[in-house]
């Protein structure tokens, strides 16, 4: 079941003349994980606004095209009617963050209160959201005492918590430490097994390369590829687009350690292991 729909999407910032976003058509299946890869302006966060309605609703500009987000066309739906279906979660957590409660339990419990869900629902929502995270224990602090990763986590959890059909994240790991990122991450997965669409935003190039299902890559608000980790880390000319490939796959590729038959190049630590293992044998242990 496709869940995004996105047809020869055209998009302009109010002021400029340059596009941000030209001429993009790709489509996502229900539960993939989706990772969006490029260099800085090659229109990652453009393209998540776009996935949420915020461009063109928002984000005032030149639109042209067309996204479809769970059956409803963007430029013919409310926002309020797409934020029953897609959630976003920004770079910075403070953007998100009400300012109007005293407690993190109270911060995830906002958006469920607006959505007007009774007492055990909500409850059982945001019990489940701080455990995926990790925060159970701070469901008592104040939020604006929080350091900027735990506040990212409870920002995510928040979304999580309203159970959208698509979550988009743009850059969510930029202030957390490797084991923060990690859990992020492993979270998201999850939530993809479970059903979930993900799309999310990344310059962790390993992180994607481990989770995501496909890989997006952009350039100069242009659709280079849309492919599997293993196909995309393997082009010889990703670097010209501003995207180095994991670490790991740049050992194998100056190795020579391929897959015999698709050719492709290991994009994980334990690939990168298992390829040079059955390559070489014992010599390496």
């Amino acid at each position: 079941m496709k869940k995004i729909i996105v047809e020869k999407l055209k998009y302009r910032y109010p002021m400029t003349g340059k596009l941000a976003l030209d001429n993009l058509s790709f489509t996502v299946e229900q539960g993939e994980l989706i990772g969006i890869i490029g260099a800085n302006g090659a229109g990652k966060s453009t393209l998540c606004l776009a996935l949420t309605g915020l461009v063109p609703h928002f984000y005032r500009g030149a639109y042209g095209g067309k996204v479809v987000i769970d059956g409803l066309e963007v430029i013919k739906s409310e926002i309020s009617e797409l934020a029953l279906h897609v959630g976003i979660v920004f770079q910075n957590p403070f953007t998100q963050v009400t300012g109007s409660k005293l407690t993190v339990y109270e911060e995830i419990a906002f958006g469920l209160e607006n959505m007007g869900l009774d007492r055990s629902e909500m409850t059982a929502r945001i019990d489940e959201a701080l455990h995926l995270l990790d925060i159970s224990q701070l469901k008592d602090r104040d939020p604006f005492q929080l350091s900027g990763g735990q506040m990212q986590r409870m920002a995510i959890a928040s979304v999580i918590a309203m159970k959208p059909g698509i979550l988009v994240l743009d850059e969510p790991t930029s202030q957390l430490d490797p084991q923060g990122s990690d859990e992020v991450f492993k979270a998201v997965r999850r939530l993809a097994k479970e059903g979930m669409t993900v799309i999310i935003a990344e310059h962790k190039i390993e992180k994607i390369a481990a989770y995501a299902d496909r890989v997006l890559v952009l350039y100069n608000g242009r659709l280079i590829d849309f492919d599997t980790p293993h196909k995309i880390f393997s082009r010889t000319d990703l670097l010209s687009y501003g995207v180095p490939a994991p670490v790991y796959t740049q050992i194998c590729q100056a190795l020579g350690i391929q897959h015999p038959r698709s050719g492709t190049y290991p994009v994980t630590l334990e690939e990168a292991y298992l390829a040079m293992v059955n390559q070489h044998g014992d010599s390496l242990c």
